[in-house]
């Protein structure tokens, strides 16, 4: 998959998929942006936290298991220091408690398996929390 950007001035970037689809970035007030899209670095948070979810319902699909409405927040902190990067993504998952206790241990091992995840740097402190509501 190949992705074009175009950077348009005042902090907005422009990327367009192979396939069409487009998305804009936008950075904060304290970098001269105005916070209208995500910014880059959110996209990265944005990808974990659908990609842990969708990696869940995958699984539940191949083992039967109905896991509509599971949802999930991550919480994205950068450096106080340089260079200034995310520090932390922090995901917290929402599953019912009805998911049967056999089957939960295998649905936390999936969530860690996301291939976003896996691609994070090791610096990154990236914990995944679950709770059974």
């Amino acid at each position: 998959m190949t992705f074009e950007a175009v950077y348009k001035g005042n902090q907005e970037c422009v990327v367009t998929r192979e396939d069409g689809k487009i998305l804009t970035t936008m950075t904060g007030p304290e970098y001269g942006g105005d916070s209208s899209a995500f910014s880059p670095t959110d996209l990265i948070a944005a990808g974990l936290v659908t990609c842990i979810l969708t990696t869940i319902g995958i699984w539940g699909v191949k083992h039967n298991v109905d896991l509509s409405g599971v949802t999930a927040q991550v919480e994205k902190a950068m450096t106080e220091t340089a260079p200034r990067r995310i520090g932390k993504l922090v995901v917290t998952v929402m599953l019912p408690a009805t998911l049967p206790e056999e089957l939960r241990p295998r649905v936390e091992r999936v969530s860690h398996s996301c291939p976003v995840h896996a691609s994070l740097h090791p610096e990154i402190d990236s914990p995944i929390i679950f709770y059974y509501l």
